[in-house]
């Protein structure tokens, strides 16, 4: 997955959840042309055959893009591609350019999606980054009993009561999620990998980096996204309506 992963848990096969990681991390990346994510966009334009998974994690996809008004957009591939991020950063840098980067058609546009079928519109494609990740942490915490802490690239999710760092603080959490968006990692150049719907290039929006604390990993990583790119005037307020803690930088 190009990230750190962590699992913890009290009287739960954590060698189980690790190569459930790793096999829906191969499904859902968009950098093997064989995963299932990419079997979809080369068939952009047309109805493709999805698992009962991939076709959960799009119609999560959907709900964050209701969620943030239409500033975390899984229709996002495009302007990755035009701004250089077309592998993995844990193969090399990319190259920086903003060749062909314009703003993004709304996700509703761009992907629908059909019990076990979805279709992804003809010169469009979807990338799940931090959504997968979200979904990934609520969906194997659900396994690993009710004592567990999931994190994914720090998209985290724990059961039970544990003390999380969050931002510049330690939480206790109890059944809570937590995530953090930034534009400190994932550069190369002055590129970062968090692009901002409206321009189709990387966010410049006064803000570095948001975590948040939040009912579940993917609320907390569409909450954090979202105040990332509203800006320090709006995201507090944004914030103060979506999660239970937050810190921005």
């Amino acid at each position: 997955m190009g990230t750190t992963c962590s699992l913890f848990a009290l009287d739960a096969d954590l060698a189980r959840g690790e190569r459930w990681v790793r096999r829906m991390g191969e499904r859902l990346t968009r950098f093997s042309p064989d995963s299932e994510l990419s079997r979809l966009n080369a068939h952009a334009g047309e109805w493709f055959p999805v698992s009962a998974e991939l076709e959960s994690v799009l119609h999560a996809a959907l709900g964050a893009h209701r969620m943030s008004a239409g500033l975390v957009n899984a229709a996002v591939l495009p302007s990755m591609v035009a701004i250089g991020y077309s592998h993995s950063l844990t193969h090399g840098p990319s190259v920086a350019t903003l060749v062909g980067a314009q703003p993004l058609p709304p996700l509703p546009e761009m992907l629908e999606v059909r019990p076990g079928r979805a279709r992804v519109a003809r010169g469009s494609g979807v990338d799940l980054g931090g959504i997968a990740k979200g979904w990934m942490a609520d969906r194997l915490s659900e396994t690993l009993g009710p004592a567990c802490v999931v994190n994914l690239g720090g998209d985290l999710r724990a059961r039970g009561r544990w003390p999380i760092g969050v931002g510049e603080a330690t939480l206790m959490l109890r059944d809570q999620g937590a995530a953090t968006s930034s534009t400190r990692k994932r550069r190369w150049g002055d590129v970062h990998h968090l692009i901002d719907p409206r321009t189709g290039r990387p966010a410049q929006t006064g803000l570095e980096e948001v975590s948040v604390v939040a009912a579940t990993a993917l609320e907390a990583e569409v909450v954090a996204k979202t105040a990332l790119l509203l800006g320090p005037e709006l995201a507090p307020a944004y914030c103060a309506a979506h999660a239970m803690a937050w810190w921005l930088g």
